[in-house]
């Protein structure tokens, strides 16, 4: 059994680029990888991924079936491969009914946690969901939201995920017990990249090279994956997304696209999980 390490995020946290950075690592190639074609191109929540791995049909299944099957999906694919697994996964860290976790450890070797600044996830949220801020902000406060609730005239091409609160979220992976968890923060990859992203090569006990990391880092740059989305699209975007996926990508972009009582709420419902993180400075202010 290979066995998994889950690239783990509140969705607009930065895992995309995380992902785009170890397959450049894996890959220390002259180019740029295609950013529709990384190594890791299935989400742990993918119909497809869940339909062909199981051979049955989701179509028939309630949220809860698709739920206590999802288990057996991660421990065949982690049997099935030779090789170490990535595997994108934007659910909380959850368990089943019946205790049960619902990614089992024993088809797990570790995980990688993106966190994000809530406010800057909030302003790349709204796109993301087609949705306008004050519903993301009602979205990120609710600990029982689910990501592509079942719809038999419309089906995701994704399962039914939960995803808690971004606290709730931020929390169910920081606070894991069942194996080793690495968290990385999105600012940390914007503004000391090479200290983040050798923290993340260190952890899943990948070569120490640095000419090898800064190659990684400098094919996975912004400016890199937007310039390719442009000229080709990404298979990964959403239908409903309103505009690229790979919008900014600059850390600090909220204070230019929320209104002070946006932020208000924002800080108000994740102070605590804010403060953690270092996103609030000593008098409880946004930095």
């Amino acid at each position: 059994m290979s066995r998994i390490v889950w690239i783990a995020s509140y969705p607009k946290s930065g895992s995309t680029w995380l992902r785009v950075f170890l397959t450049n690592f894996g890959r220390d190639g002259a180019e740029p990888a295609d950013i529709d074609h990384l190594d890791d191109a299935e989400a742990a929540s993918s119909r497809h991924l869940f339909e062909r791995t199981l051979g049955i049909a989701s179509a028939g299944l309630g949220s809860e079936e698709i739920a206590a099957r999802r288990p057996d999906v991660y421990r065949a694919l982690a049997r099935a491969s030779d090789a170490p697994l990535h595997m994108k996964v934007h659910d909380a860290y959850t368990h089943l009914p019946d205790g049960r976790p619902l990614l089992p450890p024993e088809a797990t070797r570790a995980a990688l946690y993106v966190v994000r600044n809530p406010l800057d996830v909030a302003a790349a949220g709204a796109p993301f969901i087609a949705r306008d801020l004050d519903v993301v902000l009602h979205i990120m406060a609710d600990e029982d939201f689910v990501m592509s609730p079942p719809d038999p005239d419309d089906p995701s091409p994704h399962v039914p995920h939960r995803l808690f609160s971004w606290s709730g979220h931020v929390r169910s992976w920081t606070g894991c017990g069942d194996f080793p968890v690495h968290v990385v923060r999105y600012e940390d990859m914007s503004a000391r990249p090479e200290e983040a992203f050798t923290g993340v090569v260190r952890f899943l006990g990948l070569p120490l090279d640095a000419g090898r990391i800064r190659r990684a880092i400098e094919h996975s740059r912004f400016e890199v994956l937007r310039a390719q989305e442009l000229r080709h699209g990404f298979r990964e975007r959403p239908d409903a997304m309103h505009g690229p996926f790979f919008r900014k990508g600059r850390v600090g972009s909220w204070r230019e696209e929320l209104s002070a009582e946006q932020v208000r709420r924002l800080v108000g419902s994740h102070r605590a999980m804010m403060q953690r993180f270092g996103y609030l400075d000593e008098s409880g202010e946004p930095r």
